[in-house]
Formats: C-alpha cells, structure tokens, sequence
C-alpha cells in the first residue's frame, strides 16, 4: 500500500490492513514523514515503510502533472522497496500516485489496485490553495480529471467509497465490473461509543470535524437566529479545527449569536466522541458539490451506531442513506431557513426521535459495518 500522509493513524488503511491480514495477506504500507526524527510503532502485524519529506516536496504535489518533482520521489521511494522483496500487488490510496503505481505494475508485473477515497478533480476544484495565483499556474483540475479517467482504465481493479461515486466513473467510461465499493463504514469491533448524559436544560446541535469553508458550518450559525426563537435552549458545538474557524467567529459576533456557540477546537478522537454523545443532534453540514455528492463521511455511521440523530445537508450519499436507514433528516444546502426549519420540525417529532437509535443500530449491525465491506477487499483480491 502506497499512502500520501503519515501513518498511522488512518481508519480506512487500517481496517483494510486489518482485514486483509486476517485473511492471510502479508502487508505492507509505504508513507512518509515531515519529521526527519520519525518512530514507526512497534509489535504490528505489518510493516510500515517510512521516508522523511521535505515540505516543499509535499508541496509540489498540487503541481505533479506539471513537474514531476514529487513523482519521482515516491517512483525511487516504492522502487528501493521492491528492488529488495517481492510483492503480488501494489495498492494506491487516492488518485495522486497512480501514476506511479502503474509505472510499477509495468515494471514489476504486480496487480494495480487504485482506492479513490474521493473524487479527487473536485475537491481540487473548491479547494483554497488551486485558486491562489501560483495554484492555478501549477495545477489543472481538466488535466487531473484526465489523469483520472486514464489510470482508472490502466488499474486492474478501481475501488470507490460510496455507490454515487462508482455510477460517477461508469459515466466516465470505466467497466462498472472492474469497480468494487468499499465504504468508510463501522468497525463495530473496534469502535465504542462513550455514553454521557445529555444536558436537559439545553438541546444541543454538535459538529466534529474539519473546519472549512465547504463543512457549510456558517449557514448552520445563520440559522441559529431563526431557532433560538423557536427552541429557546438551543446551543451549536462546533469540535475541530480549520482555516475558517475565525470567519465563523467573526459572523456569531456580527450575528449576535455568539453566546449560543462553544468552539471547543482541536480535540482526540477519545475526547472528540465523548463531546458528541452528549449533543442532542449531529449536523452534517456539507455543502453539495460533484466531491460531496461522491463521498462519505466515518462519521455518519458513528452517529448511527450511537443512536444520535443526524441532520444533515442533502449531499447525494448523505440523502440516500438517511433516507434508507430512518436515522435522521436532509436540509437544503446552503440555506439557513431550511436548516431552522428542519430542526424545528424534527425536534417536534417525538415519535421519530424515538425510533432513531433502534434504527441506527439495525442498519450498522446489518449493512453498514466494516464486516460487509471486508468480504468485498476480499473479494478483490482472491480474485
């Protein structure tokens, strides 16, 4: 496995090295590292491949059709390791570094599997650092899309998070056979919910996770004005952090809504969760664009699992699946009056309140959980 980041932690990787080890894989998981000083964990039951970067190396990466500076790191990087062992396959984690395990696969005669996490050209398309001045020169999004369509027909096998994402290539042209779906689903196994107790005297809307323009948190706090009038105890927690966490700072002021909102920053997972079980409803503000209607957020099944109802903005996934599961409710992305009145009309539907944890808990034992999506890894690769 070849991933562009540190590692670990990933939950993705590791529940694939998971179960691809059970199955009596042997694996092994190629990253870097931003400190020369490095450790790698000791007593896996895989090994781990590790090489400091520079950052302007990692830098370069926005502009790798252009210059092939990073390229050649990772080619020499993966090239020493396979000079010295013998692999059957080479598994690339998201689009970037196709290029390179296709050069291996060429060369090596190893089996190329490419796992798009996302859609890679769109999240380049809304992402702040290709629309500076030096982004745009260096980086193409028309050209990743290419990148994209031809690796994907290059791989021998192309693994998707989410069923959007899968239709989204067969569109493109690529064999709907050759695409398997493995979704961020829950590893019950691995995963307990920490049980808080709620605050009776507020009713609290909780979000975790990055803090940027496009988590569409600023139409949540928008909203807020409309639903203190309604839900007089209403309070947002917002866990995480971000380069947009002081322009959300600044509209609760200008909005006067500030004493209803507590950023509680940058937290563990442990504590991340502990924060979460005690809000009243989970809100997935997502704004809807081609990268958030072909992707899906861990958390969704977290939230389901523990029973907390989710309000969500109507990316395709996010829509579809609460839609099936009875497990929370969809807004209009970007519009704070459907946001308030979303929230209002669920807070008044107490027998559906009601039904969500069983809901929840259902669906994720049954269909949305780690150990369904494992017997499809598998699948891959025994075939």
């Amino acid at each position: 496995m070849a991933l562009e980041s540190d590692f670990p932690p990933d939950i993705r990787v590791e529940n694939e090295i998971e179960a691809l080890s059970e199955a009596g894989h042997e694996v092994h998981v190629a990253c870097y590292s931003h400190d020369k000083h490095f450790d790698i964990p000791a007593g896996l039951h895989y090994k781990i491949h590790k090489k400091y970067i520079t950052r302007l190396r990692y830098k370069s990466s926005v502009g790798a059709l252009k210059l092939d500076y990073y390229f050649r790191f990772w080619s020499k990087f993966l090239g020493n390791i396979l000079a010295s062992q013998s692999f059957d396959a080479i598994h690339i984690h998201d689009l970037p570094l196709a290029k390179v395990g296709y050069e291996i696969h060429k060369k090596h005669g190893v089996k190329f599997v490419l796992d798009l996490h996302e859609n890679w050209p769109a999240l380049l398309s809304i992402s702040t650092h290709t629309r500076t001045l030096m982004g745009r020169i260096l980086c193409s999004v028309p050209q990743w899309e290419r990148y994209e369509l031809k690796y994907s027909q290059r791989a021998d096998r192309v693994i998707v998070v989410v069923d959007e994402a899968r239709d989204r290539l067969v569109a493109k042209g690529i064999p709907r056979e050759k695409i398997e779906v493995v979704s961020n689903t829950l590893n019950t196994r691995l995963f307990s919910f920490p049980g808080q107790e709620k605050d009776p005297s507020h009713v609290t809307l909780v979000y975790g996770g990055g803090v940027n323009y496009h988590r569409g948190l600023q139409y949540v706090i928008r909203a807020l004005p409309a639903l203190k009038k309604q839900i007089p105890v209403i309070r947002f927690w917002i866990v995480g952090s971000g380069n947009y966490l002081e322009h959300l700072k600044k509209l609760a002021e200008e909005l006067d809504v500030q004493s209803l909102i507590t950023f509680w920053g940058w937290k563990s997972q442990k504590e991340l969760l502990e924060i979460i079980s005690r809000g009243d409803y989970a809100v997935i503000p997502h704004i809807r664009s081609p990268h958030t209607d072909a992707t899906i957020p861990h958390k969704i099944f977290q939230y389901m699992y523990a029973g907390i109802p989710i309000v969500s903005s109507d990316c395709l996934p996010l829509k579809r699946i609460l839609g099936e599961t009875g497990t929370g409710v969809c807004f209009e992305d970007r519009n704070p009056d459907s946001i308030a009145s979303v929230i209002i009309n669920l807070h008044r539907d107490r027998a559906f309140l009601e039904k969500i944890p069983q809901n929840g808990r259902k669906w994720v034992e049954e269909k949305y959980n780690w150990d369904h999506e494992s017997e499809t890894l598998l699948k891959v690769y025994s075939s």
